[in-house]
């Protein structure tokens, strides 16, 4: 699930992204993507210690009440329902539009991109509410399903492009001396992210204390292994200054010039259906969030969103919370991209950013089991999360060059904020 999550849009959606913002430095790039697993490795080493001593749903947001505190934990949630995963959601669903777009030719806006991605989001809603075994079945099936384009086109771009003289190329001179290429980071963590709203599904896993851990680290070692295979193969045989021309046509483009435009297309359906997997992923997950802080009275109408369906097993109340909020996300993003006020970005980058900032908080706390002898292991006590911590900190340094960066990040400090207000106006006294 959680490489099923994470590969699908990003490494198509983002490649273009990362040579933009690295002036078309392949070596740049890679570095990059391998920053981002640093962080992302040592953050599931640590998190997987937070599982293995945490009961009952919730995932992060579990982990945040437990070892921080409830306030904290509202604040978590609500940021986490409110703020991060339904951008994450509708950019996603976007990319499904635009490639579905793609693959049927069609010269579409951001409009009806949106409208398509849209459609399938709801879709997805609708069938991991009522048919969550289905949604489950779909999850593993298209992460299969997207591995065949991913090692196609990483082997083939490998073998026939010239991956040792792409790697020596410096990309611009503007790009390095002034560390422009940090801004890549952006586009590379929303290429791996997802990885954590795996853990919301822990109590539905078989002994999720052995397999949640074992995932959380050993999933993204593999993500990495595939993504810098696509970004080295695909930068290397069309060349950097046309993937970024091509901008998100460019897994097409080359795909045709590697197979003919016949079996291009085979490719390109396998590559709708990859970003397919990653919005119903999202969603899995999304309409379990606002069960789990609903059943502590910590969110609006919890009396309906705690409750679980008779018929359907699945907290149904809870999923329509979430894809309302999608909603709303989808109005905001439309604006976002219409008016340019994010230029070679999106609004789910920034949250993502604003994410990593409240994992340092968890990581602290890892570290303080440690100190009380509660984790015994030094690597996972204290190399893990201080790696994970200085992994977390280079994503959000990488996201500041995005000029909307500190507007967002008040936004999405605001969001928690609210969750503690309400929190606290919630057990107020009242008079008799």
């Amino acid at each position: 699930m959680i490489i099923g999550i994470c590969i699908g849009s990003g490494i198509f959606f983002k490649s273009d992204n990362v040579l933009a913002a690295t002036g078309g430095s392949i070596a740049l790039g890679v570095a990059v993507f391998c920053l981002a697993a640093f962080a992302i490795v040592f953050g599931g080493i640590s998190f997987s210690e937070l599982a293995a001593r945490t009961e009952g749903p919730g995932g992060l947001i579990a982990y945040a009440e437990t070892f921080v505190g409830k306030r904290f934990g509202v604040a978590v949630g609500w940021f986490t329902i409110f703020g991060y995963l339904p951008s994450i959601v509708v950019v996603v669903s976007w990319a499904v539009g635009i490639y579905t777009c793609i693959l049927f030719d069609i010269d579409a806006g951001i409009g009806l991109q949106m409208l398509i991605g849209g459609a399938f989001m709801i879709l997805c809603f609708i069938w991991n509410m009522l048919a969550p075994r289905f949604a489950g079945a779909f999850q593993n099936v298209t992460t299969v399903v997207k591995l065949i384009p991913l090692l196609l086109i990483a082997f083939f771009g490998l073998v026939f492009g010239d991956p040792l003289a792409g790697l020596s190329q410096h990309g611009s001179a503007a790009a390095g001396a002034s560390l422009a290429w940090i801004a890549a980071i952006g586009p590379v963590a929303f290429s791996y992210d997802g990885w954590i709203v795996s853990a919301a599904i822990a109590p539905e896993l078989k002994n999720a204390k052995k397999t949640l851990p074992i995932a959380l680290v050993v999933a993204p070692i593999i993500i990495l292994a595939i993504y810098v295979g696509y970004f080295v193969g695909v930068s290397s045989f069309l060349g950097p200054d046309t993937v970024v021309a091509m901008g998100d046509g460019h897994v097409f483009y080359l795909a045709e010039q590697l197979f003919g435009p016949q079996f291009a297309r085979v490719v390109a359906v396998g590559v709708v259906v990859a970003v397919m997997g990653t919005v119903n992923g999202l969603t899995l997950s999304f309409v379990r969030m606002p069960y789990a802080l609903a059943l502590s009275g910590d969110i609006p109408f919890s009396r309906y969103v705690g409750r679980l369906s008779r018929r359907f097993g699945m907290p149904i109340a809870s999923g329509v919370l979430a894809l309302a909020v999608s909603a709303f996300w989808v109005m905001l993003h439309v604006v976002t991209q219409t008016a340019g006020l994010l230029p070679n970005s999106d609004v789910s980058e920034i949250t993502i950013a604003s994410s990593y900032i409240l994992y340092i908080v968890l990581y602290v706390r890892v570290f303080l089991l440690w100190r009380s002898g509660e984790i015994r292991s030094r690597f996972k006590g204290v190399v893990a999360p201080v790696f994970a911590t200085i992994g977390s900190l280079f994503i959000c340094i990488g996201s500041m060059q995005n000029p909307a960066f500190w507007s967002c990040l008040a936004a999405s400090f605001a969001i928690c904020a609210a969750g503690v207000v309400y929190d606290r106006f919630k057990h107020k006294p009242t008079d008799s």
